[in-house]
């Protein structure tokens, strides 16, 4: 799968572009500020329904404008997949395949499978575990379209018991059936989320292993672990016993909504104790676990968006990274950087052909 194109209209800082993209490398060059990564979040809009960076689509259109539109032919699979992406104002997004809109968004995600490695995904370390979650869930999500549907149908249970929890505090009225009732879809839903989570992790944990040990040379010991209540007790259990806490904070304190990934460095929290290139040294291979999976599970590579890549990088693990994702079996690669002699130096002395983009001001021209 590649993308062979995309317009652009309205959309942040470009009135109007309309680019297209080799097979290989592609790397957009230019001052920062100048719409290098709203190029690389306009491809993740057509492959997920969303931006990377900001969950509020109102807010990517242009200053002044009233709409944006997102446009992009894909080779997927040796046939042309039309992708549109529009967004008005006060009315909901449309999103058409080939010109014919979709039932529903869910159906889109993980058809044109993508992976975005970006500073901001330091989150993912720093921040709380809603973050960690919110990587997990998106990797599986690209491969089970059902996994999807089941985390809506766990939040919309999630929701419906702690507004009981709520109500019980203020009418101080304990209706124990009710409460049974909502315990028992809860635990049927979070189980089966749990089991996918668990199955996951087992497969995913060795590709990130390796794919550490290959950025550092095995210079440094690091852990990634799955957390969850749901090891230690049934999720039967756990509500039982926290249900007279649960009802004085008026909230679910237990389910696979905890859940968590442990990062460590040599037994200590990474977030702590990790340098900066450490800590990137692991997103990267986080993201190209995801990576690894997500070919696996589809039959096909997804598209590969990085984003400054090589800011925090010593040029040892920036030549590791440039020759493994170059030299193993990775497809369509975009990525930006501000300096063009850098990106030229690196990939001729790997030995890889990049078709490089000036970026300036929301306008895009062959370098």
């Amino acid at each position: 799968m590649w993308l062979k194109n995309i317009t652009l209209l309205n959309f942040k800082n470009y009135a109007d572009a309309d680019v297209s993209f080799s097979q290989s490398v592609n790397a957009f060059i230019g001052n920062n500020g100048g719409g290098k990564t709203n190029l690389l979040d306009a491809i993740h809009y057509l492959c997920l329904c969303k931006g990377y960076f900001n969950p509020i689509d109102s807010q990517q259109i242009k200053t002044g404008e009233d709409l944006f539109l997102i446009q992009g032919d894909f080779n997927r699979q040796e046939k042309n997949e039309k992708i549109t992406c529009g967004v008005k104002r006060n009315q909901k997004k449309q999103f058409k395949r080939n010109k014919k809109e979709y039932d529903k968004l869910a159906d889109h995600i993980g058809l044109f499978p993508v992976v975005m490695i970006s500073p901001y995904d330091i989150n993912i370390i720093m921040e709380g575990s809603e973050e960690r979650r919110r990587f997990m869930d998106n990797v599986i999500s690209q491969t089970d379209a059902r996994y999807l549907d089941e985390l809506i149908i766990y939040n919309r249970h999630l929701l419906n018991r702690n507004a009981l929890l709520k109500q019980i505090a203020i009418t101080r009225k304990y209706d124990p059936e009710l409460l049974h009732i909502f315990d028992e879809q809860l635990v049927a839903s979070g189980n089966r989320l749990f089991n996918k989570r668990t199955e996951f992790m087992e497969e995913f944990i060795p590709l990130f292993n390796n794919y550490y040990s290959f950025i550092t040379d095995d210079r440094e010991v690091v852990s990634l672990v799955y957390a969850s209540q749901l090891k230690d007790a049934s999720f039967e259990q756990l509500l039982t016993q926290s249900s007279e806490k649960d009802k004085a904070l008026e909230r679910t304190t237990m389910g696979i909504h905890k859940d968590d990934l442990l990062f460590t460095l040599a037994d200590m929290p990474l977030k702590k104790f990790g340098s900066q290139g450490q800590q990137k040294s692991f997103l990267i291979a986080l993201k190209l676990a995801q990576y690894a999976y997500l070919q696996k599970y589809k039959g096909f590579k997804p598209l590969l968006l990085l984003d400054d890549i090589f800011d925090k990088l010593d040029d040892h693990r920036m030549h590791k990274l440039m020759e493994m994702v170059s030299h193993h079996d990775f497809g369509q690669i975009f990525m930006t950087d501000t300096g063009r002699e850098r990106v030229l130096n690196i990939f001729n002395s790997i030995k890889v052909p990049v078709t490089l983009f000036e970026v300036n001001n929301g306008a895009v021209n062959h370098a």
